[in-house]
């Protein structure tokens, strides 16, 4: 886990080493370990290393093959690289190190642009190829490892995170409208290539391009997913739920593959518990020397019950006997930590949730230094209660009448409380958006059947979002994390199953509850709710944070924005203090984005962590 940049230059334009200095030091906290950078011609590369495999110098970057003329920089962790090093190395390959980012310059000798389909990991690189006289960039199947890019002085700049691009003075110089709009009305963000500075591009998940030393960049798709449409197959659910849990114990082994401690994040939920007892289970039988004997968990929890999974986490502690790290997220600490998570974040994000993400990242920084999280369950395997709905429309529009009945009667019976809240809140929400000026871009989530919906939410509406957060806030402390739902040969395993081993009767994530019956402690495995790493948004928004709204949505520049009803806005922020209006996520958007504003557009501050809004 490591951050990269770099800069190849056009025509008689040369790389600034100043420039690739400044880069590299706003990407420090990704990798404490190490720094390198190469220059040569039209290209300069920068690297800050974080070390997690091969420790030695042998590992550090950019590293380069045998005749120097590929160089590489490289940020994630390919898995199943010592299978791939033993392949390699029968086709005649000589390796100078052990860490994976060797492997994957001997993919690319071997199989040139067609290595991608080979690596499964996580993943974002750039590769000059001093013969070829391009750079060849690729960002891992999901997005899990970031990638930005954009164009500026006759130049083409990549890095880890939009702040390192920022460096350059002609990049990201205003937001982008239309992307900030979509963020305002629904909540989503990297949803598409753009980002909300306008001109700065991301590369997307399952995707490459290739970009000559005379510019023209080219980009292609390596990967897609296929969501099996079919609500039913020929497949028992005992064989289903036996081949999901062999497919993850796999995953969950391959992704504890370090040469550091790596630990586990554990919010009490079926998706984190059944990680945990997996490494549990692997210490036993298998002793991986990066878990030691006995696995440490970190979790949040909140005085509040309303928040709190303390009684989940206590199962899993009790039958595990894990070393189990708590923290509880503050209160009166919450304006600071949010300005910091945003610089870190770099654009504005859809809730407060990602605070006890951020507070539990913190804490595990004090003891591993890689963690296992249960992120893309959701998504893979049908975890919203919303998806009921798709579910159901789709059944119906199918003609599955009966089977649509069922599912209905089992929603009402399990989620009876959820559907009666999400109702109205369908329409404060709306009504929120109507403080909104634009044209807003329709997003749809929910719309289509339920194979379309879980597509869109591993590809662009959800899991993407949600992956951003989790790198940020792990990076932010120097943290490795990894996703084993995300395994490749895991998902395309999910992916083929019918939808009914998804949602049945009701029952979300029908076939992993199945899986791990017995493994897990039924309370857990029987959860009907969903939480996950929550917060008291609404709370705070109320009480702690209360004075620090009141002062930005009164300041001059909130009332001389483009997007948004100031008068209205403020109108309906006192509505909900006083309890006239319920509250929705809308209105932390706002304020995100107006402090994300300030942070990084009205000051002319080259360093926008130095920005803050005073408390008084």
């Amino acid at each position: 886990m490591c951050g990269i940049a770099g800069q190849l230059c056009y025509g008689s334009t040369l790389p600034d080493r100043d420039l690739l200095e400044k880069m590299s030091e706003r990407l420090a906290h990704r990798g404490p370990d190490g720094q390198g950078t190469y220059v040569s011609g039209r290209i300069g590369l920068a690297h800050r290393r974080l070390a997690i495999i091969d420790l030695s110098d042998d590992a550090r970057q950019p590293i380069a093959n045998e005749d120097g003329s590929l160089q590489l920089v490289y940020n994630g962790e390919i898995y199943n690289f010592v299978e791939l090093r033993a392949e390699l190395v029968g086709k005649g390959h000589i390796f100078g190190s052990k860490t994976d980012s060797e492997v994957i310059l001997h993919a690319y000798e071997e199989w040139g642009t067609e290595c991608l389909p080979r690596l499964n990991g996580m993943w974002a690189f750039a590769l000059w190829d001093e013969k070829k006289q391009q750079l060849f960039c690729a960002r891992d199947r999901f997005g899990i490892k970031p990638f930005y890019y954009t164009e500026a002085g006759g130049s083409f700049l990549f890095a880890s995170e939009i702040k390192a691009l920022l460096a350059h003075p002609e990049a990201g110089k205003k937001p982008d409208d239309e992307t900030l709009l979509t963020y305002l009305a629904w909540g989503v963000l990297d949803h598409s290539k753009k980002t909300m500075f306008d001109g700065i591009f991301q590369l997307r998940p399952a995707h490459a391009m290739v970009i000559e030393a005379n510019g023209h960049p080219s980009q292609f798709q390596y990967w897609d997913i296929n969501v099996n449409p079919a609500v039913t197959s020929d497949i028992t659910d005992k064989d289903a739920a036996s081949h999901l849990l062999s497919h993850l114990r796999d995953a969950v082994r391959i992704h504890l593959r370090s040469d550091v401690a790596v630990g586990t994040c554990l919010s009490g939920g079926i998706d984190s518990s059944t990680l945990a007892v997996l490494i549990n289970e692997l210490i036993r039988l298998e002793a991986p020397l990066s878990v030691g004997s006995r696995q440490k968990t970190f979790s949040a929890v909140f005085t509040d019950p309303r928040f709190d999974e303390s009684r989940y986490i206590d199962e899993v502690v009790a039958v595990s006997g894990v070393d189990a790290y708590r923290t509880e997220p503050s209160a009166g600490q919450v304006w600071d930590d949010l300005q910091k998570i945003l610089y870190m974040q770099d654009e504005p994000f859809g809730s407060l949730s990602i605070y006890a993400q951020y507070c539990v990242m913190r804490l595990a920084a004090e003891r591993v230094k890689v963690v296992l999280d249960g992120q893309g369950a959701d998504e893979l395997l049908a975890g919203y209660l919303a998806y009921e709905w798709s579910y159901i429309r789709g059944l119906v529009t199918s003609f599955h009448w009966y089977t649509a009945f069922c599912e209905k009667i089992g929603a009402l019976r399990h989620y009876r409380g959820f559907f009666w809240c999400a109702l109205p809140q369908l329409f404060v929400r709306s009504g929120r958006r109507r403080l909104l000026k634009g044209d807003i871009p329709k997003v749809s989530r929910y719309g289509g059947t339920l194979d379309q919906v879980l597509y869109r939410e591993l590809t662009s509406t959800n899991l993407t979002a949600l992956l951003h957060y989790e790198d940020r806030n792990a990076m932010a402390f120097s943290i490795e994390s990894r996703v084993p739902y995300l395994d490749l040969h895991l998902v395309e395993y999910i992916a083929s199953l019918p939808l009914d081993q998804k949602i049945r009767a009701g029952v979300t994530k029908h076939v992993l509850r199945r899986a791990v019956k017995g493994l897990i402690p039924e309370s857990i495995r029987c959860r009907m709710d969903k939480m996950g790493f929550v917060t008291p948004e609404e709370d705070w928004m109320k009480s702690e944070l209360r004075p620090f709204v009141l002062q930005l949505l009164t300041s001059v520049t909130f009332h001389t924005r483009p997007y948004w009803d100031a008068d209205a806005v403020v109108k309906n922020y006192l509505a909900f203090l006083d309890g006239r209006s319920a509250y929705s996520p809308e209105l932390f958007c706002i304020v995100c984005a107006e402090l994300w504003l300030q942070m990084f557009f009205d000051t002319g501050n080259t360093n926008p962590i130095n920005v803050r809004v005073k408390k008084e």
